[in-house]
């Protein structure tokens, strides 16, 4: 399971105001902790700071690269500060994201098959968010074809089905997890990847119902997710997933974990 690490985003309180400040410090202490906890990827987003997410964004890549030595999710609707971002990092990064929007799509495809990376394809089309299965999928197999036409390798593409809220629709649980099969299945070698806490917006017991909901996105076959690597009982669930699924060679990753105090009972 390819974890990607949220914490690093403005629209944290916390996390704005040490970019503001340049608090390199601050964010630096939280990079690292969630690479002690097992994240593969750090996100980095600057989305908040609108006319110079550019400059905090880069400034971000530079600080955090610093001092951890793992790859960078770079996180932004904006091809431009994706460019630039992707000029400073070390290695190959994850981008999150492009989508079938088709302006969306055509300014940032440049960025993305300019340098080796990991792509985030969301199921968003030109219309609007998707409701069903069907939606998803469609908008997915059609992301997937356009990006391997235009090279991206297979594997290096991350497909998204937009977890919505099931205080809205109760339905949306459900249409994420067979969205998630679905383009598994009909694309063998490609990932699927997203942001957990979405499902329980407006709902008490968040953190439950996002460690009941990794559980079953991972039965259904997600290979990466968004989620905050330091919060034990999600990791706790993840590695004993991965163990019940068959994905933890004799046990030695829930075994490592829990010897090392990342899962209690």
């Amino acid at each position: 399971m390819i974890i990607v690490a949220e914490k690093i985003n403005t629209s944290r309180r916390s996390i704005a105001e040490a970019v503001e400040k340049r608090d390199a410090g601050f964010i630096v202490k939280v990079a690292r902790d969630q690479a002690d906890a097992g994240a593969n990827y750090i996100d980095v987003n600057a989305g908040t700071f609108l006319d110079r997410e550019v400059d905090c964004l880069c400034w971000l890549v530079e600080t955090v690269q610093s001092e951890v030595d793992l790859p960078l999710c770079l996180d932004s609707p904006n091809p431009t500060a994706l460019a630039e971002a992707i000029k400073l990092h070390k290695g190959e990064p994850m981008l999150n994201s492009i989508s079938l929007e088709e302006d969306r799509f055509e300014a940032l495809l440049p960025v993305v098959t300019s340098h080796p990376c990991h792509v985030v394809a969301l199921c968003m089309a030109q219309t609007s968010m998707p409701t069903t299965v069907e939606e998803r999928v469609h908008v997915a197999s059609e992301l997937i074809n356009r990006l391997t036409g235009e090279g991206i390798p297979l594997e290096k593409i991350y497909v998204d089905p937009l977890v919505q809220p099931v205080s809205v629709d109760v339905r949306m649980g459900i249409a994420t997890l067979e969205a998630i099969s679905h383009v598994m299945k009909g694309f063998p070698g490609v990932n699927t990847i997203c942001g957990l806490s979405n499902v329980s917006f407006g709902l008490p017991q968040r953190r439950l119902i996002n460690r009941n909901f990794l559980a079953l996105c991972m039965a259904y076959g997600l290979s990466a997710a968004i989620l905050d690597p330091t919060d034990n009982p999600l990791m706790a669930t993840l590695f004993s997933v991965e163990m019940l699924l068959g994905r933890d060679e004799y046990c030695e990753n829930f075994i490592e974990a829990y010897e090392n105090g990342r899962i209690v009972g």
